[in-house]
């Protein structure tokens, strides 16, 4: 039989998390772009249908307090090297405690393929990004999402999440060539995942 208090550090945790957002939100709504962490709905559909006998590597972006990282963590398989990237220190201290071992990268984004080489990889299946891209200067996006596109080849795939549905759509549009998009109404505000793959270089984006 389960006690009432059976719950009570998981809840504590949720407020923790919550209340970590919201004060870094209202200090900061440039790099933290949403008032409360991702619903475990939304982050779900972030992670669902990954090939994981095929996947080698995932990168996370973005991970804040680490709603998506808790879903990561009880599905990816012991031989898929996993790097969360996180810019703001707070958020890396929460994110170390609750995961012992993780390899927890704090720093700006625009470093992405410094910090792969600093850990002896090249390559990534997946990257999955939390990172509020539609805040950045438009130099600062290109830079993310075009170290993102080399680094995942011809078969990776970039995922966004959004909690603004469909508004997005034209302009990831810009940077590939296949964008769908997964809708979840259980998160606040409502939201959803943009699925990207097939990365459209500089070059090729202004011969448009």
């Amino acid at each position: 039989m389960h006690s009432a208090e059976d719950g009570q550090p998981l809840r504590e945790t949720c407020m923790s998390d919550l209340w970590l957002v919201l004060r870094k939100f209202l200090s900061n709504a440039k790099t933290v772009a949403t008032v409360a962490p991702s619903s475990r709905a939304l982050s779900r559909a972030t992670l669902r249908g990954i090939d994981w006998a095929s996947t080698k590597a995932v990168v996370e972006l973005g991970a804040g307090t680490g709603p998506i990282t808790t879903e990561l963590m009880k599905v990816v398989p012991p031989h898929v090297r996993v790097l969360v990237n996180e810019y703001l220190p707070d958020f890396c201290q929460a994110l170390r405690l609750k995961f012992p071992g993780l390899d927890v990268a704090v720093g700006d984004a625009r470093r992405l393929t410094d910090m792969l080489t600093e850990r002896g990889i090249s390559q990534v299946d997946y990257i999955l990004s939390g990172l509020p891209l539609t805040h950045f200067a438009p130099a600062d996006r290109d830079a993310v999402i075009d170290q993102a596109g080399r680094l995942l080849g011809s078969t990776g795939e970039f995922r966004q999440l959004t909690t603004a549905p469909w508004l997005y759509r034209g302009l990831y549009r810009r940077y590939f060539r296949e964008v769908s998009f997964r809708l979840v109404v259980w998160n606040l505000p409502p939201g959803g995942v943009y699925c990207c793959r097939g990365w459209i270089p500089p070059e090729e984006r202004a011969a448009r």
